[in-house]
């Protein structure tokens, strides 16, 4: 099949030189700039100028735009992340009046455990 492919190529690359050099010089190629015609070998080398110069133009301008574009998304990515952060603070900050009983509780249970493990230390240092 890659065999195959690269005489493709070579075939269509063949019949597209024989069609821009049909005769000699591209005396079929007529340019029209600005309602003036140009034909003949001058008519040939400035459409083929222009039309690489246009697509040199329009490569610059893909490439501009693709790092524009990647830039913009590592952008909007990092805005994303901090949007979630002030997000999930400002859903904590509205949440915690309410879960102050919760806490409360929470805090004594802590201190009681903590207190009797306190004293736990104090009786194996004393029993030592």
């Amino acid at each position: 099949m890659k065999k195959l492919l690269a005489v493709t190529i070579v075939v269509l690359l063949f019949i597209a030189a024989c069609n821009a050099f049909d005769s000699p010089w591209g005396h079929d190629f007529h340019v029209n700039v600005d309602g003036e015609e140009f034909d003949g070998p001058f008519g040939w080398v400035l459409g083929v100028l222009l039309a690489g110069g246009g697509l040199l133009i329009g490569a610059i301008v893909v490439v501009c735009v693709a790092i524009l574009v990647g830039l913009l998304f590592a952008g909007l990515g990092v805005l994303v992340v901090f949007g979630l952060a002030a997000l999930g603070v400002a859903i904590a900050a509205a949440l915690s009046p309410l879960l102050l009983p919760l806490a409360i509780v929470i805090g004594l249970v802590w201190y009681f455990s903590r207190r009797d493990k306190r004293r736990a230390a104090a009786m194996k240092e004393a029993a030592v």
